[in-house]
């Protein structure tokens, strides 16, 4: 990679206000690093919006935004246990507190557990059905971290996980039967697909040395035409679930800015740029709120 990488966990922002004990556990759960539960959060919200619940379930999205916070913290943390011997042999991850030492896999698990119970206080604001949608992701997101080491599209798996919201939120607020929830959920398994893959270009060099499969090894040297590819999918199965919600071609336009933002991704990908790649990969935070208005504004007067 041309630029040097940035350590994956970092001592910035708010985490330099709180206690030297209590910085790991932050850095662990990657609060320092809103990205991730931003995208956890905005297909909760794709199946809230679309699902007609945006005014009556209202209070939903603040509940699975904490939601998100707390779980995608929890995942973490489970996965830096699972994979602390592979992050001790990658420049980036090799300062993680497991794999460097400065919290112990007893602490952890612990934190774990802590951050689970707050889960659970969300989990029961959830009607019943919604609860046990949001229950059977546990499956997944247990089985996650050991997807790099048997598959070359562990990325795959990711988007099965961290899609699991739009189930969730469609269910919650009571959405209709049909094809828009399974066009919604597949779209967004494709857009996390490409997405991760242009996050996987940052350890690409490193993963091939430790033996880490990723999509974007798979990809190789067509790794812009492959992360198109998941853009496009994704973008095609969205108008879909729209189409299929209120039958208009204005539904079209609604998506435009997303499909403009995810082109000028895909337009301006330098994968041999490390610096590049992390920054395409956190500008989805601002496209899932493009596919969130197009959500809202289908799913409210549809």
């Amino acid at each position: 990679m041309t630029a040097a990488h940035p350590p994956d966990s970092q001592h910035q922002g708010f985490l330099a206000l709180l206690p030297a004990a209590m910085r790991p556990y932050a850095l662990l759960a990657r609060f320092d690093r809103p990205i991730g539960w931003w995208l956890l959060y905005w297909p909760c919200a794709w199946g809230l919006a679309l699902g007609g619940g945006a005014r009556s379930h209202w209070t939903l999205f603040f509940w699975m935004l904490l939601g998100a916070i707390v779980m995608r913290g929890a995942g973490c943390v489970y996965n830096d246990i699972v994979d602390r011997d592979l992050d001790a042999k990658v420049a980036r991850t090799a300062s993680r507190p497991v794999a460097s030492g400065a919290v112990s896999v007893r602490g952890a698990l612990l934190w774990v557990l802590l951050l689970s119970l707050v889960g659970l206080v969300v989990l029961l604001q959830l009607p019943l059905p919604a609860q046990v949608v949001a229950l059977a992701s546990l499956a997944l997101v247990a089985a996650y971290p050991f997807m790099k080491r048997i598959t070359w599209w562990p990325q795959a798996w990711l988007g099965l996980v961290f899609s699991w919201g739009a189930l969730v939120g469609w269910i919650a607020v009571g959405g209709g039967d049909g094809l828009a929830l399974p066009l919604l959920y597949a779209g967004s398994i494709a857009w996390v697909i490409g997405y991760d893959t242009i996050y996987a270009l940052q350890d690409i060099e490193d993963d091939a040395l430790v033996g880490v499969k990723s999509s974007a090894r798979a990809m190789g040297t067509q790794v812009r035409a492959g992360v198109a590819l998941c853009y496009a999918t994704a973008l095609l199965l969205w108008a879909g679930a729209l189409w299929t919600v209120r039958p208009d071609p204005l539904v079209f336009v609604a998506l435009l800015p997303a499909a403009l933002h995810l082109t000028g991704q895909v337009a301006t990908l330098e994968p041999a740029n490390g610096s590049d790649a992390l920054a395409k990969f956190r500008s989805n935070r601002f496209a899932g709120l493009l596919v969130f208005a197009a959500m809202l504004v289908v799913g409210s007067a549809g």
